[in-house]
């Protein structure tokens, strides 16, 4: 079974990522009356930027350069930390939550200063306005964690996915919360409507879409493969941590395929139903998720006192 997981895990995240925004963009268009692109259209945007040649703007150094490859790194890196099936497959790294922030974190980061390093304005608006969100998003992501590891006693994704199993935890009001809570880190960390829009280029209102202006290529298509893999990320921890899971591995297998697929559809109806927030707005819906969550802990405790 482990093996099983670990192939998963990889041939998931590697290969069966790009399918995730694919479906969610082809849901979308169907749920607004269009044909709209085929869910495979990914796969061919990235097979088209890997045949391109490189772009090198000027002014640059060797950050810009590297900036790519960090973070497809440190998202290949954040595959291997995610349970599959409640399997967490050992790589050497551990399965502790707190690594993925950093992770998430870490190619954040890479992107702000290949922004800075080109001095291009429009990618600079970007990166700024990511790092901003950036602060309420960590903060909200590593407090529905805390919710998650509570029931667990532990910040192992593995041991967060067995205490979630069953549904014992689904009376708990902090598995509620952080359940919540955790629904917008999925659209912070994704760039979704309402806190982003993935469909625009429109300089003055892209947040994740702004430092990527300036890459071409094989480095375009490593940040887009990025992208596509922190879907698969969050999606699946959501499933993982946060919905209804029980049995062996091969039923948590199927409530797996089966929670991608409604979570891809939740956010398709999401972006259907609901228009992009401005921009100011946006740390104020996850302060409030935030808040959310500090309820979800306090009822948590309350209920660990009485």
């Amino acid at each position: 079974m482990t093996s099983l997981a670990a192939a998963i895990q990889l041939c998931g995240g590697i290969a069966l990522a790009p399918l995730l925004p694919g479906t969610i963009q082809s849901l979308k268009a169907r749920l607004q009356g269009r044909r709209g692109p085929s869910p495979l259209q990914p796969y061919r945007d990235l097979r088209k930027l890997w045949r391109k040649s490189l772009a090198d703007p000027q002014p640059s150094t060797v950050v810009y350069r590297l900036a790519p490859c960090v973070v497809a790194a440190a998202t290949g890196l954040a595959l291997l930390l995610i349970p599959i099936g409640g399997i967490a497959p050992e790589w050497g790294l551990g399965d502790d939550a707190l690594v993925l922030v950093g992770l998430f974190a870490l190619g954040r980061f890479a992107l702000a200063a290949a922004s800075w390093d080109t001095g291009s304005g429009f990618a600079l608006m970007g990166a700024s306005r990511d790092l901003t969100l950036a602060v309420a998003a960590e903060a909200l992501l590593v407090l529905a964690i805390v919710l998650a590891a509570l029931p667990a006693g532990s910040t192992g994704f593995a041991a967060m996915s067995a205490a979630a199993s069953g549904s014992a935890i689904w009376s708990e009001a902090g598995h509620w919360c952080g359940a919540l809570a955790f629904g917008l880190v999925l659209l912070a960390e994704t760039g979704r409507q309402p806190i982003d829009n993935p469909d625009t280029h429109l300089e003055l209102t892209m947040i994740h879409e702004g430092p990527l202006l300036e890459y071409a290529g094989r480095d375009l298509a490593l940040l887009q493969w990025s992208a596509a893999a922190r879907h698969w990320v969050v999606l699946v921890l959501a499933v993982e941590l946060f919905l209804p899971h029980w049995g062996g591995f091969g039923s948590q297998l199927l409530a797996l395929a089966v929670g991608l697929a409604l979570l891809c559809l939740g956010l398709a109806l999401t972006e259907t139903a609901q228009a992009k927030m401005r921009v100011l707005r946006v740390p104020a819906l996850l302060a409030g998720g935030c808040l959310l969550a500090l309820v979800g802990l306090a009822a948590w405790l309350a209920g660990g006192l009485a």
